[in-house]
């Protein structure tokens, strides 16, 4: 952790070496007290040179985990080097970096451990591909069933966590999908999950696990986690 830097922003990214240092930039113009870390998840372009020429920390994976894989080492990162707070967000330019300031502020102020960016908070109007809308609608419902919360985004990828919530997801993270289930595990875990608004562009990277045929393998992985994660002992916080 560096001086008073209390916070770091974790950006996972595979073969993003043609924006990552764009949301890198985007992160630090911000002007906040935080770090940016970049996981570098087996890419096989120049992913990580460009995340350190722009002022990143990288961990560079030696293989391929996954999108979950990624995120939790970010969190192992936070946990082993003292950070107090965890924002994270994508390597392909879609979450806008002005919207880390308030959820880093939701966490913070307390009374909360995870804070979920929602797209259709700030915007009830935003389109997405027909696939995607259809999967979100289904995972809201799922989450409403489970916890008896209306969550809106449960799919985000742009949240901030306490020290506790990302300690437990360092022992507590699935390797490739962490959306709905995520939220189920950790709301049976007792942590407090709030949805503030935030700022979300389509993704400009042309690459997508909501196209062709990728969308229905989504759900029916998203399915299965899902139920073991309704199966499974209720998680505790802390070991």
């Amino acid at each position: 952790m560096t001086g008073e830097r209390n916070a770091l922003a974790v950006i996972p990214a595979f073969n993003e070496e043609a924006h990552v240092a764009d949301v890198v930039s985007g992160v630090r113009a911000q002007g906040l007290p935080l770090d940016v870390l970049v996981v570098d998840d087996g890419s096989d372009d120049g992913t990580a040179r460009a995340a350190a020429e722009a002022g990143a920390h990288v961990v560079s994976l030696p293989f391929n985990v996954g999108y979950g894989g990624a995120l939790q080492t970010g969190f192992k990162y936070a946990l082993r080097n003292g950070y107090e707070y965890l924002v994270h967000l994508d390597g392909d330019g879609q979450h806008d970096p002005a919207s880390i300031a308030p959820l880093l502020e939701a966490v913070r102020n307390g009374g909360t451990d995870i804070v979920v960016g929602s797209r259709f908070l700030q915007d009830p109007d935003y389109r997405c591909l027909f696939a995607r809308r259809i999967g979100i609608a289904i995972f809201r419902l799922i989450a409403r069933l489970t916890t008896g919360r209306a969550i809106t985004d449960p799919t985000s990828g742009f949240q901030a966590l306490n020290r506790k919530a990302f300690a437990f997801y360092s022992r507590e993270y699935p390797s490739d999908f962490p959306d709905t289930d995520v939220i189920i595990t950790s709301h049976r875990a007792h942590f407090e999950i709030r949805e503030i608004p935030v700022k979300i562009h389509p993704s400009v990277s042309g690459r997508s696990m909501h196209s062709g045929l990728a969308p229905f393998y989504y759900v029916f992985k998203m399915f299965l986690s899902i139920c073991v994660t309704l199966l499974r002992k209720r998680p505790k916080k802390e070991e």
